[in-house]
């Protein structure tokens, strides 16, 4: 299995560090507001790489947080926590905002077939972890403090720059005017910080009470719940050249070690070919993929058709081509669930081997939706061929073993279109072939086909 290692800039074959196990950290939701798709793509992601792993027989321990405190509006050290603005404009307590978006959170995940990790620790469960790592870079002289805070000192640490590849000095060059003159370097960040007497969320500390800086977070509790080394750290790649950085610089530093393996990174989402942004009014969420009467897992279709370190354009006729798309490969794998055809070994074991040979290069999903379109596309059906396909969908993450259920769900899942359906059988009764007509034109404009077989009206989406 190789995966691309951002560190190095290479794909690099994959080995744990004990056995079996592989140890993962995540960089989780900042709890302020709804996930976006843009988000939920690197959460995508993040599912493919547990779902790759687990096909190749590791067992996982992997932990994702839970940001409730500390995540200034910029990723830097500028404007105010996160979580204090968005309680402040929806007029409720932080904490109250934090347990309701986590649920919003957890949920949409669900929706999208992403697997929760194992461990889904909070950072404000974790304050004393994190005061005990920044008074070791204290103790080991990375660290100063100032008037509102302990930074990190980054000319302490001789590889700075190393997973963005940063020159220090083009960046000093290049740096805006400074509002904190107290910062030895511009790009110094805030392990700990003094809280003024409003600010509602704070711990005591050494240094008065206050809250931590966000990229301590993730360091601390990688480091309680996976040791000093592990395996893979994952993210977007906006947290490289500031949020991942700074990990490392603080974990290195404290450890004297390099303290994760492997670091993988999702590439951006794009809207319309542009950014994604609240001012742009484009930053769609699960409520509305499904406000459009699209399926979540047809969006979580749409982010395998790009790999996982390619930009992804989101539209909505790419969501609708991707729900019709979603839909023809469930009627094509159910086609093969009750078919009696003989299969050659040799097929199954051909397309096995393909599928396993893309998803153990870097994660090639397309590649390996590919493979399974030709398995659901292939000359002959049979039930071994839906076997193989529910197998690759441990990967995948469609349903596709499911496909039964989900069919006989959609066909009562819509009170409307059975009210129409049943208002055509009673024309058809009534011999008023006018009115039944007209009805079953307005059901094809809302994409529904009707079949009268001798058993009654079956209808399905197109």
């Amino acid at each position: 299995m190789k995966l691309y290692n951002t560190i190095s800039r290479q794909k690099e074959n994959f080995k744990t560090l004990e056995g079996n196990e592989a140890r993962i950290y995540s960089c989780g939701p900042t709890v302020y507001n709804y996930a976006h798709i843009g988000n939920l793509r690197t959460y995508v992601f993040m599912d493919i790489l547990r779902r790759v792993l687990k096909y190749n027989g590791y067992t996982l321990k992997h932990v994702m947080n839970i940001t409730d405190v500390g995540h200034l509006v910029s990723d830097s050290d500028e404007g105010e926590d996160k979580m204090l603005k968005g309680a402040r404009e929806q007029q409720k307590s932080p904490w109250e905002i934090a347990e309701h978006y986590t649920q919003v959170f957890l949920n949409d995940i669900a929706k999208l077939n992403i697997e929760k990790p194992e461990i889904v620790p909070k950072a404000t469960e974790h304050i004393d972890e994190m005061l005990e790592f920044v008074k070791g870079l204290l103790e080991e002289g990375y660290a100063y403090e100032t008037s509102d805070g302990i930074y990190f000192d980054i000319s302490k640490f001789e590889g700075y720059g190393k997973l963005s590849k940063i020159n220090l000095e083009e960046q000093m060059a290049g740096a805006r005017v400074e509002v904190n003159e107290e910062k030895r370097h511009p790009a110094d960040f805030a392990l700990w910080k003094k809280a003024p007497k409003e600010h509602i969320m704070q711990w005591p500390s050494p240094w008065g009470m206050g809250y931590p800086g966000w990229h301590i977070e993730c360091s601390a509790m990688g480091r309680k719940y996976l040791g000093d080394v592990f395996d893979i750290h994952t993210g977007g790649v906006d947290h490289i050249p500031i949020h991942h950085e700074n990990e490392i610089a603080q974990s290195e530093a404290l450890l004297g070690k390099p303290t994760v393996n492997y670091w993988l990174h999702g590439e951006f989402m794009l809207v319309d070919n542009g950014k994604m942004s609240k001012s742009l009014g484009n930053t769609y969420t699960v409520a509305d993929i499904e406000a459009k009467g699209l399926k979540p897992l047809a969006f979580r279709y749409l982010c395998l058709n790009a790999h996982y370190r390619n930009k992804l354009n989101f539209t909505w006729e790419a969501m609708q081509s991707a729900q019709v798309s979603y839909d023809r490969l469930m009627e094509g794998a159910l086609s093969h669930k009750k078919a009696t055809e003989e299969i050659e070994k040799e097929v199954i074991e051909s397309f096995e081997k393909e599928f396993e040979e893309a998803i153990n290069d870097d994660l090639n999903i397309p590649k390996a939706l590919g493979i399974v379109w030709n398995v659901v596309r292939y000359g002959k059906k049979s039930a071994a061929l839906f076997n193989l396909l529910v197998k690759m969908d441990t990967v995948l993450g469609l349903d596709i073993g499911k496909v039964e259920e989900k069919k006989a769900e959609e066909q009562q899942a819509d009170p409307e279109v059975e009210d129409l359906i049943n208002q055509r059988q009673q024309a058809r009764k009534d011999k008023n072939w006018k009115l039944a007509d007209e009805i079953r034109d307005k059901l094809k404009a809302m994409g529904i086909v009707l079949e009268d077989t001798p058993q009654g009206v079956k209808w399905k989406r197109v």
